[in-house]
C-alpha cells in the first residue's frame, strides 16, 4: 500500500483547523504539512474510496465543502476522521499522512485530472427545487 514504508516520524502537533478546513500535522523530523480536509477526504484510505484491489477505487466526488466533525486517535498509530458526509471508515497512519504531506501535490492533480475525464466535479450538484408556480385560489 502507498505510504506505508515508515519513515521514522512520529507526529509532535495535530491541529484541525475548522475555518480553514485544513488538517495541520507536524512531525518529529520538523516536516509540517497542512492536509485539506477534502484532500484528505478523496484519499481516504478506507475500501470504501480504495476498494480491495488495483483498479477498484471509487472516484469520489462533490467533495470541495466536506468538514471534519471530529478526529479519534487509533492507538499511537493513527487517527479515524468523522467527515460531515458521514464517511468515518478510513483509518490515517501516521505514515500515511506524512506520505500524503510529501505527495500532496502531484496527488492532487491526478485527482483533478482523473475528475475531469469523468466528466465529474469537486463540487456537489445543487439540490434540484420546484420552480411550478403556485395557481392562484379563486
Amino acid at each position: 500500500m502507498a505510504g506505508s514504508d515508515s519513515t521514522g516520524a512520529s507526529p509532535t502537533r495535530v491541529v484541525v483547523h475548522q475555518g480553514s478546513r485544513v488538517l495541520e500535522i507536524e512531525f518529529s523530523d520538523g516536516k509540517l504539512f497542512r492536509l485539506p480536509f477534502e484532500f484528505l477526504r478523496v484519499h481516504s484510505p478506507s475500501a470504501e474510496v480504495r476498494g480491495h484491489g488495483p483498479g477498484q477505487e471509487t472516484l469520489q466526488t462533490g467533495k470541495a465543502d466536506v468538514g471534519i466533525d471530529s478526529v479519534e486517535s487509533v492507538g499511537h498509530y493513527a487517527i479515524q476522521p468523522q467527515f460531515s458526509d458521514g464517511h468515518n471508515t478510513g483509518i490515517y497512519a501516521w505514515d500515511y499522512l506524512y506520505w500524503l504531506g510529501e505527495n500532496q501535490e502531484p496527488l492532487w492533480q491526478q485527482y483533478l485530472a482523473r475528475l475531469e475525464a469523468a466528466g465529474a466535479s469537486r463540487h456537489a450538484a445543487a439540490p434540484i427545487h420546484s420552480t411550478a408556480a403556485k395557481r392562484p385560489k379563486g
